[in-house]
């Protein structure tokens, strides 16, 4: 751009120089001349060939019907040819050349100088030649956008012929043209409506031309065309974007089709007014949800002040490598039943915790030890010293199962209420619509990845102002995999209906990913007393937090083989008459009165009291084993071990409930345990 405007100003200074003498002044007079002389040599053309026609044909009637037939023929002709010009410029060269043609045909039977010949030549010609050096002029815009746009025949042919193309902006695999529509007969939505056709007069896919409504006019906008599919080259997940830094940068998860980075932000910004949001990642079978969701989660693991908690009902078949690195894993099932109660409980506990260290939202700084003399949380005035509190991010894979379990409004109150508390919640499923989760749970998630899916349920997945933009998701379906549209949060809007493809994930990618699991076990966040109290008073010994690096088989005792002692020995400390006892004899037969409860004899029905306490050892059994969530189904077998019936174990779930040991979930009939210290 320098050098052209150096050009030009070398240019203008030369011919300033030549203004001197007479051959600067005619050479600039003859360039500035030149595009207007075709009209002028055309007429004096027709005038000699006027001439030269009379000494050949003057009063021949033969040469008369002939050159009157080729006169109509020629003007029939321009009318065809100009079918594909605008309709002032077919109609202007039709009546040139019929006009010209016609005294063509007389001054060859009569002579250019016959009758009214030379002043129809000498006022006619001239007028024609002007008409055509005016409409060159016309064409030219001093605002500098060409009034008479090529594109003109482009925009007739999908209906738009009264459109105006203003100021075009041109970048690498990207064109950008200023629309303006005609006041009072076209609007936005129209453009909306003409995309495909646009795009097949183009010879380009749908979703390669798509039209950007300005939001203070009903008729202006911008049309975008990106010529070349750069998505259709595959490319592989190149590692973490930035190893180390805070949650709050940008999540890199793929790429646009101009090669821009496709990238997304969780927690909100205070500065420049950006929102915290949750993510739903929606897209059918093949569409390359997986991948995407290996995108997304290996960037969060990356990161140095967030928790990750995720339920997996396919037992983790893709991310087992980065299970290392979460700080919360369920495998589906009750399992994921008491991370959603959980989650529930610990919304209020992280609210309450950063309102009283004056964060109305979480930030970086909330995640670092707190020292500011201004939180309220102790009284004395002093720094709290208090450890600071990561940003979580609750996971929800093929959440239709939880759905199905658990009722459409399930996530309803978390996707409400955890954006305050720091927590965003990441739902993905194949379809999200109105039969799987509720209306209130799908407008709680301002965030969509939208990956191929059935036509029909592009509505479910991106809102209808995308959608009219150009974005159609259903083209892809499951050809193309990772192929999506990205609308959350920092996007700019424009970017809304512009395709983009994530990452691909081969399997040599493993070994990286488990790296990353490691590492984000050693440098990650660990979850801060309070997220941890209170998943803990409702989960139980299912809530353990990150595993530790290192951690694995508990050592053996000094007792086995290999640790110095053989088993054999005796110690100092042994009794001599416990050496004399074979280890390997067996224990002698049980005599009549040992403490064998007569409840476990087969037969037997215990009394009411028994009962009773068979019911709370048969809950403290399952807490040990880590199932929190239970309801009469699970009492099946019980029972018939004890010969008791379903309805009394109902009976019995709701007295527990009213004494603490219990609490309803969002399920009917399924109740979860309160761990027994916190029932206490």
């Amino acid at each position: 751009m320098a050098e052209h405007k150096q050009s030009v100003e070398q240019q203008y200074e030369d011919q300033l120089r030549g203004a001197a003498d007479g051959n600067g002044i005619a050479a600039y007079v003859l360039h500035r001349a030149k595009p207007h002389l075709p009209p002028w040599l055309a007429t004096g053309g027709l005038g000699l060939a006027g001439a030269l026609g009379s000494l050949q044909w003057q009063g021949s009637a033969a040469a008369g019907v002939g050159l009157t037939l080729a006169s109509v023929a020629l003007t029939g002709v321009t009318w065809w040819a100009g079918k594909t010009t605008g309709q002032q410029r077919r109609l202007h060269s039709a009546i040139t050349v019929a006009a010209g043609s016609a005294w063509l045909t007389g001054a060859c039977l009569a002579g250019p100088l016959t009758g009214p010949l030379p002043d129809l030549y000498l006022m006619g010609g001239p007028a024609l030649a002007l008409s055509w050096n005016i409409r060159m002029v016309l064409r030219r815009n001093v605002d500098g956008a060409p009034a008479g746009s090529t594109d003109k025949g482009l925009l007739e042919k999908v209906g738009l012929a009264r459109a105006q193309i203003g100021a075009t902006t041109v970048e690498p695999n990207r064109v950008t043209a200023k629309m303006a529509l005609e006041a009072g007969e076209q609007t936005n939505e129209d453009v909306a409506k003409v995309l495909p056709r646009l795009a097949s007069a183009l010879d380009l896919p749908t979703s390669a031309v798509r039209y950007l409504g300005d939001p203070s006019s009903a008729r202006r906008g911008e049309l975008v065309i990106v010529p070349e599919d750069m998505l259709a080259q595959v490319s592989d997940w190149p590692g973490p974007s930035n190893l180390g830094a805070s949650i709050a940068e940008p999540l890199v998860i793929g790429r646009y089709d101009d090669g821009s980075p496709l990238v997304l932000w969780l927690p909100g910004d205070p500065e420049i007014k950006r929102n915290a949001t949750h993510v739903l990642i929606a897209g059918g079978t093949g569409s390359g949800k997986g991948e995407t969701a290996l995108n997304l989660m290996t960037e969060i693991l990356s990161r140095r002040d967030v928790l990750l908690w995720v339920s997996d009902p396919k037992m983790f078949q893709d991310f087992r490598p980065l299970l290392p690195g979460m700080d919360w894993a369920a495998e589906g099932g009750p399992d994921t039943e008491v991370m959603v109660e959980a989650i529930k409980a610990v919304i209020p506990a992280r609210t309450r915790w950063l309102g009283a260290h004056s964060y109305r939202q979480w930030t970086p700084n909330a995640a670092q030890q707190q020292t500011s003399p201004d939180h309220t949380c102790r009284p004395d005035g002093r720094p709290c010293g208090c450890p600071g509190m990561p940003f979580l991010v609750a996971w929800q894979e093929e959440a239709a199962n939880t759905l199905r379990a658990l009722g459409d409004d399930a996530f309803t109150g978390i996707a409400q209420e955890a954006r305050s508390a720091g927590v965003a919640l990441v739902v993905s499923l194949q379809r999200p619509s109105y039969d799987q989760m509720s209306t209130s749970t799908r407008a709680s998630l301002p965030s969509v990845i939208a990956l191929g899916c059935d036509p029909r349920d592009e509505g479910f997945s991106l809102p209808d102002t995308v959608i009219d933009a150009g974005a159609h998701p259903g083209a892809w379906g499951n050809r193309r995999p990772g192929y999506c549209y990205v609308v959350s949060p920092g996007i700019a809007e424009d970017r809304y209906p512009s395709p983009g493809r994530t990452f691909a994930v081969p399997h040599t990618a493993i070994p990286t990913m488990e790296a990353l699991a490691a590492w984000a076990q050693r440098h990650g966040a660990t979850a801060d007393p309070i997220t941890a109290g209170a998943a803990s008073a409702v989960a139980g010994q299912n809530y353990t937090g990150r595993p530790t690096t290192g951690s694995g088989p508990a050592p053996r005792p000094a007792s086995e083989e290999g640790y110095g002692v053989e088993p054999e020995s005796h110690g100092l400390l042994t009794d001599p008459e416990d050496a004399s006892i074979d280890p390997e004899a067996e224990l002698p037969d049980g005599q009549d009165g040992d403490d064998t409860p007569l409840w476990e004899s087969p037969g037997y029905k215990p009394s009411p009291a028994e009962a009773r306490e068979l019911f709370a050892r048969a809950l403290d059994d399952f807490e040990s084993d880590g199932q929190m969530v239970v309801g009469p189904k699970d009492f099946m077998d019980w029972c018939d071990r004890h010969n008791l019936s379903r309805p009394w174990v109902s009976e019995r779930l709701k007295e527990a409930a009213l004494d603490g040991r219990l609490e309803p979930t969002s399920a009917t009939g399924r109740w979860r345990i309160v761990p027994s210290l916190m029932a206490a």
